[in-house]
């Protein structure tokens, strides 16, 4: 062969590697997107029951057809703390075998006949084309986001198929090369094969892809007059088993010692079963060198896949607390300090799981800033020193949350998002504001408790009895806001506006009352300056309160238009009429 046609035909082959990579990426996104949030839910539902965690790994793994994915995912997760890296046990053995799926449904190249009509239309260079049309139809017409996601997934997989036919055709060629011929002689001697095999995979960082070019060389491996064999195609598959060890590696970095300790499960499982199987390889050769010599077929390579993460899977099962004790003892853990606003970056590039914990550390902010407003009122109340230092420890930690989730959010939202998920970030921007501000109100009155306790003020019997009036109203709006916002309660968050107008009639008539204390002499200036301070701080929360409610009642609308939607609702006919006097005579003077 001329050097030319050398050139075109590994053109070809890395030309059909950068299709396969590029349509496994796209419908991996597109999987990914499908499952949406569901995704971390079920992983900590599980993670504490192996088989159950075996069997969601290798369905996650399936659908989102990458293991290193899933692998990096759960790295995440043990770094922000959602999970133990002993859970992750099961998850990580399930993700071994479901990654093996690719290479069956790579099988389909193998198909041949020319009369029957099924046999041809499951051929790849047959279906391939149709999906792509499938798709690109789908996600030009389709106004549906979801739909729209399912033309990327049928794309993707037309790509990944016609990136596996090139590298197939380029190998007809290539086989009769002499470097080639000269590379499938070293690649006889397991370790090489297995070596070279996972440096490929590291570089390429897909097992998926070089388990696929081990097929598309054993393709129509019989017709050929130098084979590739068992004894070449074993040692490349686990290689590259191990090999795909590479993104987890990468992704441990800057990771907590648990996090790191998932990563170093996942390289020994994988790598421990590699070196045994290429022992045994030697052992087979040195007994029967005959038994690995037979050509291997497309289907073969794919079973050999499946068949060493399977009988892996099976081996270390009962090693768990062996291999739990080495990762711990290969990483020791120092006492590490906590971040308890921690997002982790390896969950950034999967949008949904991002927005599930950001919406998870925003419930945590909105019941600090609960907290904060319910330790200030106590404080006033009956002062206490210890509970002021707490609140003025909690507002600070809000702004830390509000600095934390607002910068991630806003990067999350330049991500390739659907109406759905931009909605979930827009209200969350929205929420965490809202709640740094409520904690901010929190602040100023333990100031005032301060102020209280330093002037040594009373409140008059009725002043006290007002105040306690419109106090406990704050408490409760400020519950329902929180808790109808973190369950996704709409039908929670529409009681909230009718009890905000009742608040904001009570602070108008305590401010009225105040100015006939003060003209008649029953109260001092000092002392009302506290008492309409206190009035203002506790209107200002429900203000916050009533926003963080109309993004509830928003959940179904595309857009957040707060005053817009809060106008149309109020003037409303019944059940805001109806709540509001409800209110009204609970709350009375």
């Amino acid at each position: 062969m001329t050097s030319t046609q050398i050139l075109i035909m590994f053109a070809e082959l890395f030309g059909g590697l950068a299709f396969f990579l590029y349509g496994m990426s796209t419908m991996s996104s597109g999987l990914e997107k499908t499952a949406g949030g569901r995704l971390e839910r079920t992983l900590k539902r599980v993670s504490k029951n192996d088989f159950l965690g075996f069997l969601i790994g290798a369905g996650i793994t399936i659908a989102i057809q990458s293991s290193s994915a899933m692998t990096v995912m759960l790295v995440g997760l043990v770094n922000s703390g959602i999970m133990g890296f002993a859970d992750t046990f099961g998850m990580i053995m399930g993700s071994h075998v479901g990654t093996t799926l690719t290479a069956w449904i790579l099988t389909l190249s193998g198909i041949s006949g020319d009369d029957n009509f099924l046999v041809v239309l499951l051929r790849p260079e047959t279906f391939a084309p149709i999906l792509a049309l499938v798709g690109i139809v789908i996600s030009m017409v389709s106004k549906r986001e979801k739909k729209k996601t399912f033309g990327a997934i049928l794309i993707g997989f037309a790509i990944l198929m016609a990136g596996m036919q090139m590298m197939s055709n380029s190998m007809e060629g290539l086989r009769q090369d002499s470097f080639f011929q000269a590379l499938l002689e070293a690649f006889k001697n397991p370790a090489v094969a297995f070596i070279v095999s996972a440096v490929f995979t590291g570089i390429v960082q897909s097992s998926a892809a070089t388990v696929a070019i081990v097929q598309a060389m054993a393709l129509n491996a019989f017709l050929t007059s130098n084979p590739i064999t068992y004894q070449i195609a074993i040692p490349l598959v686990v290689g590259a088993n191990v090999g795909t060890c590479m993104t987890a590696l990468v992704s441990g970095i800057g990771t907590s010692k648990e996090a790191k300790r998932v990563i170093a499960m996942h390289f020994y499982t994988n790598a421990v079963g590699g070196v045994v199987c290429i022992i045994l390889t030697y052992v087979v050769m040195g007994i029967a060198p005959d038994l690995l010599s037979f050509p291997i077929s497309i289907i073969g390579v794919a079973t050999v896949h499946s068949l060493f993460n399977i009988l892996n899977t099976i081996a270390f099962i009962p090693l768990k607390k062996p291999l739990l004790l080495i990762c711990e003892k290969t990483i020791r853990k120092k006492k590490e300090e906590i971040d308890p606003v921690f997002l982790d970056e390896r969950l950034f590039n999967n949008t949904p799981i991002a927005i599930s914990e950001c919406k998870r550390l925003t419930v945590e902010m909105a019941n600090i800033s609960r907290n904060a407003i319910r330790m200030s009122i106590d404080a006033y109340l009956n002062y206490n020193q210890e509970e002021i230092d707490k609140v003025v420890e909690l507002e600070k930690l809000t702004d830390r949350y509000e600095d934390k989730l607002s910068t991630y959010l806003v990067r999350l939202s330049k991500n390739d998002t659907t109406e759905a998920e931009s909605h979930a970030i827009a209200r969350m921007l929205h929420g965490i504001g809202d709640y740094e501000r409520i904690s901010d109100h929190a602040l100023n009155i333990t100031k005032l408790s301060e102020e209280i306790k330093e002037k040594n003020i009373h409140f008059s019997e009725q002043a006290a009895h007002e105040l306690n009036v419109i106090t406990n109203a704050v408490l409760e709006i400020l519950d329902m806001a929180v808790e109808s916002f973190s369950s996704d309660d709409a039908a929670m968050a529409s009681h909230v506006e009718p009890l905000e107008q009742v608040i904001d009639s009570l602070q108008e008539e305590l401010k009225n009352r105040h100015v006939n204390r003060l003209q008649s002499g029953e109260c001092t200036v000092s002392l009302g300056f506290v008492f309409n301070d206190l009035l203002v701080n506790y209107e200002r929360v429900s203000d916050h309160c009533s926003n963080l409610a109309v993004y509830t009642m928003q959940l179904t609308r595309d857009e957040l238009d707060a005053h817009k939607y809060l106008n149309q609702y109020k003037t409303s006919e019944g059940q805001f009429a109806d709540e509001f006097a409800e209110y009204s005579r609970k709350y009375s003077l």
